[in-house]
């Protein structure tokens, strides 16, 4: 049977991924400087204009997906009888996902079996991007839904996010670090290395002094910890750099063989809360 994959706009796909593959899209709000924007993965939001306010010091919070949204989006398809994977940005990093949760009850009180299946691939931006993305792959293959939900269940948990943050000012203004720690921070030129946990939580992993260091730190973990890389598309995620974004993958590239490497531009969701300048890459590895 025809089913329907649905995502939200924390998974940073590019747009002509999402067309490509016909993935539907709950999108995240975000409020800068008295101005609320809709995250719709780039269709009509000017990125680079974003990222640059960013960069110029301004402070964006972002709003996760209310249960009337979700109610909404989900009773198109049950009065359709299409079923649908919802493939969640992690519940440990937003209500969303506990959100969508509440709608399918609130739907099966009306409907009775409703036939929507949620994930919560406890990822974030590309992390969550891959999955959709090799979800969407499989399901054009032909895979079942369930086989679809059992396959992502086996390797969510061995999706590798290894992140950098450039703007350690950023964190401090976000109220993530004191100001004392992001002054040191920033006279001695650190950069936050930031993992995905297996619960889904974004973590402190280590601190590097130096722009080029803290890449070159992505690289050598990702390697490390990549399983059949020549096979797999991976993704290099940045928020207004593409130079360094390309020098990555040329270090990635003259080191090991991969299928395709992807670069693309974070969405305003997840760059509201790593600032101007953060980079990661995303790849399937040993599990976490």
């Amino acid at each position: 049977m025809e089913y329907q994959i649905i995502t939200d706009s924390c998974c940073d796909l590019p747009l002509d991924i999402m067309k490509e593959y016909n993935i539907e899209v709950f999108n995240f709000v975000i409020s800068i400087e008295n101005e609320e924007l809709i995250d719709d993965m780039g269709l009509t939001f000017n990125k680079d204009q974003f990222f640059k306010r960013l960069k110029d010091g301004a402070i964006a919070s972002t709003s996760q997906v209310n249960v009337h949204t979700y109610i909404e989006k989900f009773k198109q398809y049950i009065e359709k009888d299409k079923p649908v994977i919802y493939l969640a940005f992690s519940s440990e990093l937003s209500g969303s996902y506990n959100n969508a949760v509440q709608a399918i009850n609130i739907l099966k009180e009306e409907y009775g079996t409703v036939e929507i299946s949620i994930v919560d691939t406890k990822a974030a931006s590309l992390g969550q991007g891959l999955l959709v993305y090799e979800a969407a792959k499989r399901k054009r293959e032909g895979m079942s839904l369930s086989d679809v939900v059992e396959w992502i269940e086996e390797v969510k948990n061995s999706v590798h996010s290894w992140v950098t943050v450039d703007d350690i000012k950023h964190l401090q203004r976000g109220g993530r670090i004191s100001a004392t720690a992001a002054t040191v921070g920033s006279i001695l030129s650190i950069k936050p290395i930031i993992v995905m946990t297996s619960e889904g939580k974004l973590v402190p992993f280590s601190k590097v002094r130096g722009r080029k260091k803290s890449l070159h730190f992505l690289v050598d973990k990702t390697l490390e910890g990549i399983i059949e890389p020549e096979n797999q598309t991976i993704f290099i995620g940045h928020v207004g750099v593409m130079e360094d974004a390309e020098y990555v993958k040329k270090l990635l590239e003259s080191r090991q063989k991969f299928k395709q490497v992807i670069i693309t531009s974070y969405g305003p969701t997840v760059a509201s809360h790593t600032g101007f300048g953060s980079l990661a890459v995303f790849s399937f590895g040993k599990e976490k």
